[in-house]
Formats: C-alpha cells, structure tokens, sequence
C-alpha cells in the first residue's frame, strides 16, 4: 500500500484516472452503464476506502455489525457525493483527502484502543463512520466538480455513479472478509493484529501528508 501510494501519479488527490477524467468531460447525456462501471472501479481502486473498510471491519465477526457499518458508511459518502455536486458544494480536494487520511489514523488508533488509554473515553464508532463517510463523499464530489462535468443527464449519471460505487464497495468488501476469515483462523492474528493497525496508520499519516504537500505546493 505504501508503495501504491508513493509510486501513483493519483497520490496527491482523491482522483479519477485521467482516461475516465476525459470521458467524464466529452459525453453528455444519461449514460447509466458507463457511469456505473466508472464507480464500480473508483471504489475498488480507492486505496483510501479499502484502508478505511478494512479498518472499520477489523474487530466485527458477525456479519449484522458488518452490515450496520457499511451501510452507516454508504449512507454517508452516498449523501455527500450526490448532493455535493448536485448544489455544487466544492471543498478543496487536498484539505478533504488530509481529512480522509486522518479517517483512516482515527480507525487505526480505535482499533488499537488508544483513546481509551489515552483519554479514558470511546469515541461512538457507529457516528464516526457516518462522519467519515460524509467526508469521504465530498472526496469524490469534489473531484467530480472539478471536471465539470455535462448537466445534460447529471442527476441520472449520478445516481447510477453512486449504485456503482455500492457495487464496488460490495466487492471490495467481499474479498476482505474472506481474507479476514482465513486470517482469523491463524493462530498469530492476534500477534499481528497490532501491528496491521499500526501499519494502517502509518499509511494514513503518510496519505495526510502527500495531500499537505500538494496543498503547498500547488
């Protein structure tokens, strides 16, 4: 993941891959297909969603709390994403991906209970995912925003954008429970259980950073 993120070109922002970003700003029109397909793939390769499920999905072994969350998380990103660029809500793309970062630190040290020994308290984990989820909503809504993007046929395109980005979030949730299932059977998880938190808190701090950066920078 480090390596993912040190190495991509799409690093420094909440991005779409420049072949989709160009499709995006020639067609106009209701193109549900295309736009479902295009947030299928942005979930799926959206590094900072899969740390964020992964982290929120850690510690959950019954698949209701799994369900509870996800949905907490959908309901979220799905409400920011749509009205974020159906009444134009733009937020500067680096400063909303440092605060997806933070997302997935907060994870992290939740799951490492560092709040409760630190300050002696629990954050409420069901109203941080939502929180979270609206963040990572305006992630992508801002970008969308950015590309501006055809009215002809926005608010169908939208939609059917947002049913993809549940396809893709299925999916990717899918296959992290079967790895988690597989892992939680080994008998070193929990010995490594530490250290898989600790590591997806780095590759926040390290998100934040490339998303600082860039703000300065540019």
């Amino acid at each position: 993941m480090a390596v993912l993120m040190l190495f991509s070109p799409e690093g420094f922002a909440h991005a779409v891959a420049e072949g989709d970003k160009g499709y995006i700003q020639e067609i106009s029109g209701v193109h549900l297909i295309a736009f479902t397909y295009l947030g299928a793939k942005h979930m799926v390769t959206g590094y900072d969603h899969i740390l964020f499920l992964f982290g929120v999905i850690f510690f959950l072994y019954k698949l209701r709390h799994v369900a509870v969350y996800v949905s907490l998380f959908a309901i979220g990103h799905s409400t920011t994403l749509l009205l974020g660029v159906f009444f134009n809500i733009g937020i500067n793309s680096y400063i909303i991906d440092a605060i997806i970062g933070l997302s997935v630190v907060y994870k992290a040290l939740d799951n490492l209970g560092a709040f409760q020994r630190w300050f002696g308290f629990q954050p409420n984990t069901k109203w941080a995912t939502l929180i979270f989820g609206f963040c990572h909503g305006f992630g992508l809504s801002t970008k969308i925003i950015e590309y501006d993007i055809s009215p002809d046929g926005l608010v169908p395109n939208l939609l059917a954008f947002n049913v993809g980005v549940e396809i893709g979030q299925l999916l990717a949730l899918g296959g992290i429970l079967i790895l988690m299932g597989y892992w939680r059977r080994l008998p070193g998880f929990w010995t490594h259980a530490y250290t898989a938190n600790v590591a997806m808190m780095s590759a926040g701090f390290m998100l934040i950073g490339f998303q600082l950066t860039g703000l300065f920078v540019n």
